[in-house]
């Protein structure tokens, strides 16, 4: 059984009420024939709208009476950057949270994006599992993220499918960026540390609909319905997946100016501790300002495309295998 429900996330001082949509599947008795709640969301952040398309596919596809247990969708999750086909809202709508990831479980009570991250916890919150559909840029391997050390969370993440998955330090672990960056209000974060299994596939190809980053999270997304046994069959998962560590071995510039990639900096290629990946120059005197190499051993998984850059951007990510996390 399919049903759609309107939910209220926030109102607008205009008296606008912000809406999605919810999407419950089941096999229709009352109690999703004894499963577990897996709970899906698309578009927290607005441009990022292969995961949207994704569940539109699910939708499709997907036979509720096969289910053994409930599946909770919802394809637009963030309203208001759906909207304005950006990452964050404008300042004038919440000046004090823009991105809506950073405030989970959120606050009834607190500013616009925690009002619309607490309405959404009221699903999210009640789910056993969690997967939060993002989308990477166009030069960014597909891959899926989750806590370092959360076995369940890690059990999700392989069964996805995705060729590379992430492991994200947390908290003492983590490195200074994650703190100043609030990563702690990401939902995946909030929710495993509140007993729920999360993961957050990056599905590569924000503001397009790429074939193969949406069939990759329709795959997913059956994928993981089946190990948690909600469908029957196995999930279809490659032979060998990669484990690396991620928010480390960033190559960021040093200074501004425009970012030429070597060929070495090649999506899914593996680097060695100071291999060349590209130069930063100043555009008005050709100095070269930096010689960008790898910090560490690992895979190449982000490539900066858009020339044009500032200080302490990221120019190339490089992920760190790791064993057992």
């Amino acid at each position: 059984m399919h049903t759609a429900e309107t939910v209220t996330l926030a109102r607008l001082p205009s008296g606008i009420d912000v809406e999605t949509t919810v999407h419950t599947y089941d096999p229709g008795d009352a109690d999703g024939d004894g499963g577990p709640t897996v709970y899906v969301q698309a578009a927290q952040h607005g441009r990022e709208i292969n995961g949207t398309e994704t569940l539109r596919r699910v939708h499709e596809r997907l036979d509720s009476e096969e289910l053994s247990g409930t599946l909770v969708a919802v394809p637009v999750a963030d309203p208001l950057t759906f909207d304005h086909v950006s990452y964050t809202t404008p300042e004038s709508l919440d000046s004090v949270n823009s991105n809506m990831n950073r405030v989970w479980p959120g606050d009834a009570e607190g500013s616009l994006h925690e009002r619309m991250a607490a309405a959404l916890w009221e699903y999210a919150g009640g789910a056993d599992y969690i997967v939060d559909l993002h989308t990477g840029s166009p030069e960014m391997l597909t891959h899926s993220v989750y806590l370092k050390g959360d076995s369940e969370s890690r059990r999700l993440a392989e069964a996805f499918g995705t060729d590379l998955l992430l492991a994200e330090a947390a908290g003492d672990d983590a490195d200074t960026e994650w703190t100043e960056r609030n990563f702690g209000g990401k939902l995946r974060v909030a929710a495993t540390r509140e007993g729920i299994p999360s993961i957050t596939p990056e599905l590569a190809h924000n503001k397009q609909l790429v074939e193969t980053a949406v069939e990759t999270g329709v795959r997913g997304v059956f994928n993981v319905l089946r190990e948690l046994g909600m469908l029957p069959g196995d999930p279809e998962v490659p032979a060998e997946q990669t484990t690396a560590r991620n928010h480390l071995g960033r190559v960021t510039a040093a200074d501004s100016g425009l970012f030429h990639a070597a060929p070495e900096a090649e999506l899914g290629r593996d680097v060695a501790e100071g291999d060349h990946l590209g130069r930063v120059y100043d555009p008005t005197t050709y100095e070269v300002l930096q010689e960008a190499t790898a910090d560490r051993a690992g895979v190449v998984y982000s490539v900066c495309r858009e020339a044009t850059v500032t200080a302490g951007q990221t120019l190339v990510g490089v992920a760190m295998p790791l064993d057992g996390a």
